[in-house]
């Protein structure tokens, strides 16, 4: 009876520290903060599916207007979010190395790629890692990857050219354009989901870019439980995947070693980082591969990269990038087909381009098309697929007050940092008419109006987005050749107006993007 009682004692006092303490986390601190709740944190509307997370996110950022950070829970972790610009530079630059990690996968035995992927590294390791990959996404290798990424898009057009008036769920035939961009320039395969939408690599990459309540349960216990998830043996990379990949991948060096084949895309690139070949071809491509990052990390030794390194990026690159590109074109698309004057306007910029080059439009051309960067630059404002970031405090910070109500905020070592991108963006201080697409913001003449640190679709800081020319590239070229040959149209299932689904965990309206792709007569 005695062992009973104890286990009761124990069941208790463990439910109180697991789930009711936490709720008071930023009450104790005396922290500007917004409610909690046992379990479900702050995001109780979320977990329950009445609004998405961008929405709940949105609501704490205006809970305070007036203040610089504002504390949540997310779970049973707690979370201070950074609405203050300087606050937000001072964190993600100056004192970058008390936030120079997320929360991290590093110490997962239970998913060896997962852990050795850059995104899921921490510390020392990042910092070489991250040395070692800079010079992979310089605007020089871009350009050697371009015209892989063009015989993709070709191919994407042509599958739609006896299709007229049909709907399409954009998100869907973008992901699977992604996905042969990432299948040709990061494995060295190539494959066409679309003529053949049951291809092994199609159904391997969409086993874990799918972003089922499943695979958040799992995301969310590798992060905050890791020695729980190790216990469990928890993987985002199940073993069938980390297989084939592993296989491709090694099988893919294996031949090209033997065989002396050279191929233009990321294999290629990491197996001569992995020699020390790798370095940038020009001042301007070092400078670029140097660019946001701290003076510790352009000085970082270099990796010495093995075969499952190789791996992990290249899977941390789909993971990454795959849903990232067909979210963003997926929304790009419904604004062109709701802003038909836009479209027209891209399009008079996509014939003159075209034309100018004969139909063999180099790498440098699409670069150097403004209107289309501004159309790009406003989707990922008006929708940035990386909605928020984090940041791990590595050690104890100290936010001084700086307005006279103010108190000082203790950020201890462990917790974490959050980033409001989508709120930022959305913020009419900073942008008039902020849910207006209005691709004008981004022109020559004004462009200098925005308030530096307002627009961070790919974050801030030496912990940016490492793939973002990559994003970018994929995105231009995609909607070049989608634009030459196509208007793109709303149909009867078009989401009017757009609202993100708070059923969904992705970043999408209830039914999907539903358009149509009606064919150009005349360019």
């Amino acid at each position: 009876m005695l062992w009973i009682t104890c286990a009761a004692i124990f069941t208790l006092i463990f439910l109180y520290y697991k789930l009711l303490k936490p709720i008071r986390y930023w009450e104790e601190r005396d922290v500007p903060h917004v409610k909690a709740w046992p379990v479900f944190g702050s995001l109780k509307p979320f977990v329950l599916k009445k609004k998405h997370l961008t929405e709940v996110l949105n609501d704490i950022y205006k809970q305070h207007p007036n203040e610089r950070c504002v504390g949540y829970m997310q779970f049973t972790r707690p979370f201070l979010m950074i609405k203050d610009l300087e606050l937000i530079k001072r964190i993600t630059i100056k004192d970058f190395d008390h936030f120079h990690d997320h929360l991290a996968f590093e110490n997962l035995k239970s998913d060896p790629l997962l852990s050795r992927s850059v995104m899921s590294l921490s510390g020392e390791n990042w910092r070489r890692m991250r040395a070692t990959l800079s010079p992979v996404f310089t605007s020089g290798k871009m350009r050697i990857i371009y015209n892989l990424v063009t015989e993709c898009a070709e191919n994407f057009v042509k599958h739609f050219q006896d299709k007229e008036n049909v709907p399409i769920e954009m998100k869907d035939v973008f992901s699977r354009f992604a996905n042969d961009v990432i299948a040709t320039t990061a494995f060295g395969v190539s494959v066409d989901s679309l003529a053949n939408p049951d291809n092994d690599f199609f159904k391997m990459g969409s086993n874990f870019t799918s972003f089922s309540v499943a695979t958040i349960v799992k995301i969310f216990l590798l992060q905050t439980m890791p020695v729980l998830a190790n216990l469990l043996q928890i993987q985002l990379f199940t073993d069938d995947v980390s297989l084939f990949f592993r296989n491709l991948v090694k099988d893919n060096i294996k031949k090209r070693e033997t065989e002396g084949i050279v191929r233009p895309d990321l294999i290629h690139m990491l197996m001569e980082a992995r020699k020390g070949h790798l370095n940038p071809d020009s001042a301007k491509e070092r400078e670029e591969s140097l660019m946001c990052l701290s003076e510790e990390v352009k000085n970082a030794a270099p990796l010495e990269l093995s075969d499952d390194d190789i791996v992990a990026q290249a899977l941390a690159f789909f993971f990454a990038g795959f849903d990232t590109v067909s979210t963003g074109s997926s929304f790009m698309a419904h604004e062109l087909a709701l802003h038909p004057e836009v479209q027209k306007k891209l399009q008079l910029e996509v014939d003159s381009v075209n034309k100018e080059h004969s139909g063999k439009v180099p790498y440098e051309a699409i670069q150097t098309m403004k209107y289309l960067d501004q159309v790009v630059c406003e989707t990922l404002r008006l929708w940035p697929p990386g909605f928020q970031t984090d940041r791990l405090c590595s050690k104890d910070y100290v936010i001084e007050p700086k307005n006279p109500k103010e108190k000082v905020v203790f950020v201890a070592k462990g917790s974490s940092v959050m980033i409001p991108i989508f709120s930022l963006h959305r913020d009419p201080k900073y942008f008039y008419d902020p849910d207006k697409f209005h691709p004008e913001r981004f022109s020559e003449e004004n462009k200098g109006e925005i308030v530096p640190g307002t627009y961070l679709p790919f974050g801030m800081g030496p912990r940016n987005c490492i793939g973002l020319r990559f994003a970018l590239l994929e995105m231009k070229v995609l909607f070049f050749h989608l634009l030459l040959n196509f208007i793109i149209v709303p149909v009867e299932e078009t989401a009017i107006p757009l609202k993100i689904s708070p059923k969904k965990i992705n970043f999408a309206p209830e039914n999907g993007f539903q358009l149509s792709l009606k064919p150009r007569t005349k360019r």
